[in-house]
């Protein structure tokens, strides 16, 4: 590994980072951006996708030589200034950590649930359009040990920069897929054995009571309106008991007690 020292903002080799937030917005054309040290790892060893380069604070160096060694040998590690981070990226960088990652080709729903276990579980969202929740919903799922995420095509991109790192890196590790339309997923998943739960704050069954199955698929929507009524009325409905009084949670925290339940005694 040898650091390529880059002075000039504009240089054409770190074009690919500039102004991260605004490019965020419009998409980076099969590109993301991994932030941060645990996320550059978790890039380095994901099998689904690849880093491009490498762009550090010139004062983190020294601290990453454990992790640039799992690098590629030829990747190129760009080493910049504060300042020029900063001009770089259009904000303070205090991180100061980026990687350029490549998405590759996207992976139909079928294909990767031909590819799932016997004993599965799985979490499948519908409408969760903000970055922190579907960051959270990915580390809960990495955390308790689901073995793939399914989204429909509502829902935001889980490698958006801040999803992933909210997530610490748990989008480039768990598994996932979209699907376009859920009637039909629904459909598949009952044709190959999975259990279909539906979290709602209105659901029949409190969590507790719920038994799970050697497949079984979780269900999440978006916060406020929550699942559609009609797929809450196609699928058995679990809900989390609260304090009187008070009957919603956030998406994101209601995951991690659904996972947790679920994912009882699988490992």
């Amino acid at each position: 590994m040898r650091p390529i020292h880059i002075d000039d903002p504009q240089d054409p080799r770190v074009s690919a980072y500039l102004d991260i937030r605004e490019r965020d917005l419009a998409g980076r054309q099969g590109r993301f951006i991994a932030e941060g040290k645990v996320v550059l790892e978790m890039l380095f060893a994901a099998e689904r996708f690849t880093a491009e380069s490498v762009l550090i604070l010139e004062n983190r160096l020294a601290g990453l030589d454990a992790t640039l060694r799992r690098a590629p040998a030829d990747l190129p590690i760009y080493v910049v200034t504060s300042e020029v981070m900063d001009r770089i990226a259009g904000f303070h960088m205090h991180r100061g950590i980026l990687a350029i990652g490549r998405k590759g080709a996207a992976q139909p729903a079928e294909a990767l649930l031909d590819t799932l276990p016997a004993r599965a579980l799985i979490v499948v969202l519908v409408g969760i359009a903000n970055h922190d929740n579907m960051g959270s919903i990915f580390r809960n799922a990495a955390a308790f040990g689901a073995d793939a995420v399914f989204l429909d095509t509502t829902c935001c991109d889980p490698l958006y920069r801040k999803a992933i790192r909210v997530s610490v890196g748990a989008a480039l590790k768990v598994p996932f897929a979209s699907f376009t339309e859920t009637g039909g997923f629904t459909a598949a998943l009952d044709r190959l054995g999975f259990g279909q739960f539906a979290l709602s704050p209105r659901g029949r069954t409190e969590i507790r009571n719920a038994k799970t199955t050697e497949r079984l698929a979780l269900y999440l929507g978006t916060e406020g309106e929550g699942l559609p009524e009609s797929l809450l009325a196609r699928l058995r409905t679990v809900r989390i008991d609260m304090a009187e009084g008070f009957d919603s949670l956030n998406v994101a925290a209601a995951s991690a007690i659904a996972l947790h339940h679920f994912s009882a005694g699988r490992t």
